[in-house]
């Protein structure tokens, strides 16, 4: 562990300037290949390939699939076919298959050229899946058991195949291909060697299918606890595995997407300096004109009121603290929906659960803002007691207006098939905005008959 923390790129730079080869291979062992890919990031073109060929098979597969596009790319450009083939052998189809959806089309022709024949056919049948689907992100390679065997015949089949597996720790029962159960590695292991596997296997299998949305099955595994949860087609047939760090990545994309959107800016793929600034503007360019434009029905409300703030101008000075104050309340709403949806803790059959709560919330919060702002109001401006009712009236109104709306309207795309992130600060505030105008205008002229 010690040695893994000290090997920095300027260390790994060091070696190969001292042309130190073996103690550079020696001390690249003992890391592990996603630092391995941090510190090779710091290094230029020549280096990373020096590097890079000192690594054995195995882990040269491991750091190539963690790798970025760019690097990956950057890479085949200098690699043999042969140095290819070596790579591509060592890794499993899924993460294979991962690495060909970065590619541009004549990257991908030659990485396809440099599989066999039976790993090309079990690539293009995954990539045939939707993309967002669990069939585009499982991994085809699984320890497969009959319920007639024994546990020994069982240990000795992972013994023989489970080299070339990406997990051993849960073996699935079929017959004919269908599945009729799941033994865990530690069942094997602590049952008698002559029980057969029918007698341990559980019949109770938690599954998904091919195309249910990843998402969804990236939660199934986090749910449940599982090391992999198991893929079946149409006709129930046990088709491939997907894994937890799979379902990790998943968690982690969707995320990313949502907290893009939520921000207002268009979801992207690459990293945050591996975009260019004219991409990052087109990002946010699209959201920010459309939330541009739709303030201009707030201008035009404030125009309905001119009379109105001509006769009491200090009207003016609370819309920011009213408009502010809605936007916020809508936010945290909406965020709290938004995430409650996404782990599936609320579902859209509990909206009027969901509005009973956030009304009675906002009867609370709207109370206390209120009652804070009037008295600043009754300090602040000669103890006038009408502006302070009026304020705080349109205070409780505003809250419990922004409240709803912000957790009502989440629900509600969920329900039209859209992402419930879009419904975030940004358009909560934007709608807010032109509510509370209208809230606040109304009750102040009809305390002051305006």
């Amino acid at each position: 562990m010690e040695q893994e923390q000290k090997l920095t790129a300027d260390q790994i730079i060091k070696f190969l300037e001292e042309r130190n080869f073996k103690e550079l291979k020696e001390e690249l062992e003992n890391l592990h290949p996603v630092d391995l890919v941090d510190a090779m990031e710091e290094l230029d073109k020549k280096q990373r390939m020096l590097v890079f060929r000192l690594l054995s098979k195995e882990e040269a597969a491991e750091v190539f699939t963690d790798m970025n596009s760019d690097m990956r790319e950057e890479l085949l450009e200098a690699l043999t076919d042969s140095e290819l083939k070596e790579i591509m052998d060592e890794m499993y189809v899924d993460d294979t298959v991962d690495v060909l959806e970065e590619m541009p089309a004549n990257v991908v022709d030659r990485l396809l050229m440099a599989t066999d024949e039976e790993t090309r056919k079990q690539i293009n049948t995954l990539l045939q899946y939707p993309e967002d689907s669990a069939g585009s992100i499982m991994n085809i390679e699984y320890i497969s058991l009959r319920k007639e065997m024994t546990v020994a015949d069982a240990i000795l089949k992972i013994r023989q195949v489970g080299i070339n597996r990406e997990t051993i720790y849960t073996c699935y029962v079929t017959e004919k291909r269908k599945l009729i159960g799941v033994v865990d590695v530690k069942d094997l292991l602590t049952a008698g060697e002559s029980r057969l596997i029918e007698e341990i296997m559980d019949e109770n299998v938690i599954y998904a299918r091919t195309l249910d949305d990843q998402e969804q099955v990236a939660n199934q595994i986090n749910k449940y606890g599982l090391v992999a949860i198991p893929i079946l087609d149409h006709e129930d047939c046990m088709v491939g595995i997907v894994t937890v760090d799979d379902a990790m990545l998943v968690l982690q994309d969707e995320t990313t997407e949502d907290i893009s959107i939520m921000a207002g800016v268009s979801p992207n793929e690459d990293s945050y300096f591996g975009t260019s600034v004219f991409q990052h503007a087109k990002n946010r360019s699209l959201w920010l004109m459309l939330l541009m434009l739709s303030a201009t029905v707030t201008g035009e409300i404030l125009g309905h009121y001119e009379d109105a703030m001509a006769v009491m101008p200090v009207l003016i000075t609370f819309i920011p603290m009213l408009m502010g104050t809605g936007g916020n309340c809508g936010s945290q709403s909406s965020t709290l929906v938004i995430r409650g949806l996404a782990v599936g803790e609320i579902e859209f059959k509990d909206i009027f659960r969901v509005l009973f709560k956030e009304i009675r919330v906002a009867v609370v919060v709207g109370l206390m803002l209120a009652v804070v702002n009037g008295l600043r109001i009754y300090i602040m401006y000669d103890q006038n007691v009408m502006l302070a009712g009026a304020l705080g009236l349109t205070m409780i109104a505003v809250v419990s207006m922004a409240k709803c709306i912000g957790c009502i309207l989440p629900l509600l795309a969920k329900k039209l098939g859209l992402d419930p992130a879009i419904m975030a600060a940004p358009l909560i505030t934007t709608i807010l905005d032109t509510c509370t105008i209208l809230v606040y205008f109304n009750i102040v002229t009809a305390f002051f008959h305006l």
